[in-house]
């Protein structure tokens, strides 16, 4: 109860200053009951969405859709709550200056100029346009990123062998048929030998990717695809009503990997064989440093030797940062995702920032340390904020070289 009031409290009172600039440059009375109507309705849609998380089973579309248009109401009069702050300053201190001057003949607290209002307010489409394009257009603004690492000891066989990474599906949150099959199209389009995705097919519960899988059928890989599970996998998010009904998710979460033809490793491993060499590949169940720790490198690496190239796939990005990089088997390469680049940031030549990245050190694209590659993956899906801004989401492929 105490946040829901700090949370109203803060709100409002961004609302209350933003509201200034408006009251600045306009002294028609219907955009200001238009202006408090729209934020009041924002605010209290966001409560009820949010109170009925439970009903819901986690994060539903309506939920995502109200946290959405707080985002998209809120971000631009965070900006113009800045450029009127900086404007009290001024005044605050002109004043004083008027208070203390015997030759001033200015009044003693200067009104707001308008010309700073409607700079304001010019300043704050940017954020709303943003967050608009990121709702509409940015969460299917599919990506290809393509890798070429090179390695030592690759078997000569794999030189040039084409993997593509995915991650993090969220297929809860999908709302285009239409976008979605252009994204599969993409995928198969890149006719790589092996398709590998690393965890979160939904955001709660299995019944979620029920009207994807055909699409998600459709996918090639020439040797086959390949699966492991990510933290919203194992339905910790939802209020179930007994254990035995939480257990049914899980396995029907787990069932959905082979309907669309995926091979799902829990703590296991395979050989991807060609022309007599083989490469390993090792699927552990989640672990992360802040979530479930299911993940067992040492059970999944049962079946294999020291000495195989090794690719691993692991949700969980935090996971290679504490075990996977200093771990007695060398995995040459891990694959995760998880983190989404925050579905915000900016990633252009020179710049690469989301808030994310003071939350995990290996956030979105490829790290090398010890000899090591990981690549994070920023995700196929979006969660909790229906949209991307900045922050796309990724097809992956990699090329691996021998050196």
């Amino acid at each position: 109860m105490v946040r829901w009031f700090l949370f109203i409290i803060i709100i409002l009172f961004i609302d209350f200053y933003a509201f200034q600039s408006v009251k600045t440059i306009t002294k028609h009375k219907i955009v200001y009951v238009i202006y408090w109507l729209v934020s009041i309705a924002v605010l209290v849609n966001v409560i009820y969405s949010v109170n009925s998380i439970g009903e819901s089973r986690g994060l539903s579309q309506q939920v995502m859709l109200s946290f959405g248009l707080l985002i998209l109401t809120i971000s631009p009069k965070i900006i113009a709550l800045v450029v009127l702050f900086g404007e009290d300053v001024f005044r605050v201190f002109k004043s004083l200056f008027n208070y203390f001057s015997t030759t001033s003949t200015a009044g003693f607290f200067p009104d707001r100029r308008a010309f700073v209002s409607k700079v304001a307010l010019g300043l704050a489409a940017i954020p709303f346009s943003s967050v608009l394009y990121g709702i509409v257009k940015g969460k299917y603004n599919y990506q290809v990123i393509k890798h070429t690492l090179f390695f030592d000891d690759l078997p000569s066989a794999f030189d040039g062998y084409k993997v593509t990474h995915l991650s993090d599906i969220h297929s809860g949150s999908f709302d285009n048929a239409e976008k979605i099959a252009y994204g599969i199209d993409l995928i198969n389009e890149q006719e790589s030998d092996v398709i590998l995705f690393t965890g979160d097919i939904v955001n709660n519960t299995a019944d979620e990717m029920t009207p994807w899988i055909p699409y998600f059928k459709k996918l090639k890989a020439k040797d086959g695809k390949f699966s492991v599970l990510g933290n919203h996998d194992y339905g910790e998010y939802v209020r179930w009503k007994s254990a035995e009904e939480k257990e049914q998710n899980f396995q029907a979460i787990k069932d959905i990997h082979p309907k669309i033809g995926f091979n799902l490793l829990l703590n296991d491993s395979v050989y991807l064989e060609k022309e007599n060499e083989k490469i390993a590949l090792v699927g552990v169940e989640n672990w992360g440093t802040r979530f479930k720790k299911a993940g067992d490198l040492n059970r999944a690496s049962l079946k294999i030797n020291k000495e195989d190239f090794k690719i691993l796939m692991s949700h969980d990005p935090s996971h290679w940062e504490q075990e996977v990089k200093t771990h007695d088997q060398h995995f040459h390469l891990t694959l995760s995702g998880h983190t989404h680049g925050m579905q915000f940031g900016i990633e252009i030549p020179g710049v690469k920032w989301s808030p994310i990245q003071y939350i995990y050190k290996h956030w979105a694209g490829v790290y090398k340390e010890f000899g090591k590659y990981i690549n994070v993956n920023r995700g196929f899906g979006f969660l909790a904020f229906p949209g991307r801004i900045g922050i796309w989401p990724e097809i992956t492929v990699i090329t691996l070289k021998k050196k």
